[in-house]
C-alpha cells in the first residue's frame, strides 16, 4: 500500500500549489520539499481531513468509499474509470489554460485535484497494470464512515457490483435454454484428422487453414471450420503434426503413440498443448476482430489467468451466466492478456474496419476474446457444457482449473469393428483409434459417424485397395489386420481379397450394349454365315445371343426385314 508522504513525492509539482489550495495551506515562496512537509501535517490533521471530506458531493463520498473499501484501497485503472470516469492526462500549461480543479470532468477528477487518489502501478491479475488508490494513512483520518447521502444521490451512484461482493450468479436449471453438453467428440475428429494428412498432405495457410478441407469437414462429427483450425495448431504445439514445404503430415511416432492411448488419457494430451501452446493465439482467431501484423502477445499467460479466475469465481457444479463471468474478468483481472495495461499499441479492428483502441474498446476485444475461450477451445475440449448466454464446468473442465484434482480416466471398453455382406465396416468411437486410424488407409471413406451414435462407415473396395497400394501397403498386409479385426472373416472379404491379391489392377467396367437374340441357335448362326449381316454384329454372348455394334441396329433390323426375319425392339 502507498502512504500520503509516496504519493505527494511522485505527484508532479504543478499539482501540489492545486491540492495545497484546496486544502487551506499556505505555499507562496515554499520549495517542493517544504509544501510536501506542510501538506502531510494538514492533510493528515483529523480536523481539516473532515472539513474537506464534508465538502465533498454525495457521489464524491461514495467513490471515495467504495475506493477505500477495495482490497489494499486500489482498483483497476479500467474498473475506476468505468465506475468514476478518466482522470485526463494535462500538463502544466493545459492545466493553467483549462483549470480542471475548478471544473473537474467527473467524480474522479474532483477527488484527484483534490490530493484524495493517486494513480500507481501495482499487481493487476496476473501482471502489473495501472490502478487508482488512496494513501494509506489518509483513510485512518477520513470520516468514510459519515455518509449523509440523499435519496436521489443513493440511486445516482454507479450500480457496479463492488470488486469485493462481485461474484458469478448461478443459474436454476430450469432457466437454462439451448444446452450443448461438453463431449470428447475431438478425439474422434482429431483422428480423422490424422488420417486426412496422412492421406492427402494439404497445403497449410498462416492461419491453420488447410487447402480444399471440405471432403476433411464432410467426416468430421462437428464440420466447424474454426475448431479445424483449432485442431490443427494444437496438433502442431503437441508434436502431433508437422509442417514441412508449407503441407501438413502426422509425424508418425508421436501420432501413433497418442492414437493408442485411451481416450482420457488423448483429451489430457490435447488440452496440456492448448494451455501451453504459442502456435494458437485466441485474439486471432476471435470472431469480429481483425489483428493485424507486427505485434503478438503472451498467450500463455492469458490462458492461465482465465483458468485462475474460473477457479475462485464460477460455481464448480452449477451453471453461470456468460455476462456476468465477463463482468468478473473486467473487475478482477481487466489486463489478463495485457499484463502492463497497454491498450493503445495493439492493433486491432472490428468487422467495419474501426481501430479498436484504449479502455473503451475492452468490452469489444477483451469481453469478446473471454467468450470465444469460453464458447469455443473450452467447450471443443469437453471442458464447457453450454447453454444460451450460459456455461457449466463437466467433470473435466473442474479437473482442469483445479491442480488439486485428478483428472477423470473412466473405464473404457472398447468396440470390435463388424463388417456387413456387402463388405462394408462398421466403426463405433469406442473403437480404437489406432485401428480407425489403420482402418482409413486401405478403404473408401463412406460415411462418418455421428454424434447420436451411428458409427462410421468404410468400404473395402478396389479404390480402397489403390490407395493403400499408392502408400505401399499390399493386400496382404490388409489382410492380416482384417483377420486381427474380424474373426471370423466373412466369405466376402476373403473373396476381396483373392481377387486384389495380385493388387488394385483386377477391375471390371459396366457398359450399355445393344443385344441381338434368337428364338433358336440355328437362326443365329444363319445370320452369322451371312457375310452382309455378319459386318453389324459385334462379340457373341452365346448361342442365341450377339452384341450389335454401336449405331448400326437401325440398318440391321433393315436387312433382317428385306430377308424375311421380323425384329421385335423390347427396351428395358
Amino acid at each position: 500500500m502507498w502512504d500520503l508522504q509516496t504519493m505527494l513525492s511522485q505527484a508532479d509539482e504543478v499539482l501540489l500549489p492545486i491540492i495545497a489550495k484546496r486544502w487551506g495551506i499556505p505555499f507562496a515562496n515554499l520549495t517542493s520539499v517544504a509544501l510536501i512537509d506542510a501538506l502531510m501535517i494538514a492533510m493528515l490533521d483529523p480536523v481539516r481531513a473532515e472539513k474537506v471530506y464534508d465538502g465533498l458531493s454525495d457521489q464524491e463520498r461514495g467513490a471515495l468509499q467504495s475506493l477505500a473499501g477495495a482490497k489494499g484501497h486500489r482498483l483497476p485503472v479500467i474498473m475506476f474509470n468505468g465506475m468514476f470516469g478518466e482522470i485526463r492526462k494535462m500538463g502544466a500549461g493545459r492545466i493553467e489554460r483549462e483549470k480542471p480543479h475548478e471544473q473537474p470532468a467527473n467524480i474522479a477528477e474532483a477527488l484527484f485535484y483534490r490530493g484524495l487518489i493517486a494513480q500507481a502501478t501495482d499487481k493487476v491479475g496476473g501482471g502489473l497494470g495501472p490502478v487508482i488508490y488512496v494513501p494509506s494513512d489518509l483513510i485512518a483520518v477520513l470520516p468514510l464512515r459519515k455518509t449523509g447521502y440523499s435519496a436521489e444521490a443513493l440511486d445516482a451512484l454507479p450500480n457496479t457490483p463492488h470488486p469485493t461482493e462481485t461474484h458469478v450468479q448461478i443459474l436454476p436449471l430450469e432457466d437454462v435454454e439451448g444446452v450443448i453438453p461438453a463431449d470428447t467428440s475431438i478425439v474422434d475428429d482429431f483422428t480423422t484428422l490424422l488420417a486426412f494428412l496422412q492421406l492427402e498432405t494439404p497445403l497449410i495457410d498462416p492461419s491453420y487453414a488447410l487447402d480444399d478441407a471440405q471432403p476433411l469437414l464432410a467426416h468430421l462429427l462437428v464440420a466447424d471450420q474454426r475448431r479445424l483450425r483449432f485442431m490443427v495448431a494444437i496438433g502442431i504445439s503437441a508434436g502431433l503434426i508437422d509442417v514441412q514445404a508449407g503441407k501438413a503430415y502426422p509425424n508418425r511416432t508421436e501420432a501413433r503413440r497418442w492414437l493408442g492411448e485411451k481416450r482420457a488419457i488423448q483429451l489430457k494430451a490435447l488440452i496440456d498443448a492448448w494451455r501451453t501452446s504459442t502456435d494458437y493465439l485466441e485474439l486471432w482467431h476471435t470472431p469480429g476482430l481483425i489483428s493485424e501484423s507486427g505485434w503478438t502477445y503472451d498467450a500463455v499467460a492469458a490462458r492461465q489467468a482465465l483458468l485462475d479466475l474460473m477457479l475462485h469465481y464460477v460455481p464448480k457444479q452449477e451453471w453461470w451466466a456468460l455476462d456476468d463471468f465477463i463482468d468478473v474478468m473486467k473487475v478482477k483481472n481487466p489486463n489478463f492478456q495485457r499484463p502492463g495495461g497497454d491498450y493503445d499499441s495493439w492493433y486491432i479492428r472490428n468487422d467495419e474496419g474501426d481501430y479498436l483502441r484504449g479502455l473503451n474498446s475492452w468490452d469489444a476485444v477483451e469481453g469478446a476474446v473471454l467468450e470465444f475461450y469460453l464458447t469455443g477451445p473450452l467447450h471443443w475440449l469437453g471442458l464447457t457444457d453450454l447453454g444460451e448466454d450460459a456455461l457449466r464446468l463437466s467433470a473435466y473442465g473442474r479437473a482442469v482449473i483445479d491442480p488439486k484434482q485428478t483428472f477423470p480416466t473412466p473405464t473404457e471398453v472398447e468396440d470390435k469393428i463388424t463388417v456387413q455382406n456387402d463388405g462394408t465396416l462398421l466403426v463405433t468411437r469406442k473403437a480404437s483409434r489406432l485401428d480407425r486410424f489403420q482402418l482409413t488407409r486401405f478403404t473408401t471413406w463412406a460415411k462418418p459417424a455421428t454424434l447420436k451414435g451411428d458409427p462410421y462407415l468404410y468400404k473395402l473396395d478396389a479404390h480402397g485397395i489403390q490407395r493403400a497400394a499408392d502408400q505401399g501397403i499390399n493386400t496382404e498386409q490388409i489382410g492380416a489386420f482384417v483377420k486381427r479385426m474380424i474373426t471370423p472373416i466373412p466369405p466376402v472379404i476373403t473373396k476381396l481379397l483373392e481377387t486384389w491379391k495380385g493388387g488394385a489392377t483386377a477391375q471390371v467396367t459396366l457398359e450399355e450394349l445393344l443385344v441381338l437374340r434368337t428364338t433358336a441357335r440355328e437362326v443365329l448362326d444363319a445370320i452369322f454365315n451371312e457375310p452382309s449381316l455378319r459386318r453389324y454384329l459385334g462379340a457373341r454372348l452365346g448361342e442365341m445371343a450377339v452384341i450389335v455394334r454401336p449405331d448400326q441396329w437401325e440398318a440391321l433390323r433393315a436387312a433382317l426385314g428385306e430377308r424375311g426375319i421380323e425384329v421385335e425392339w423390347l427396351r428395358s
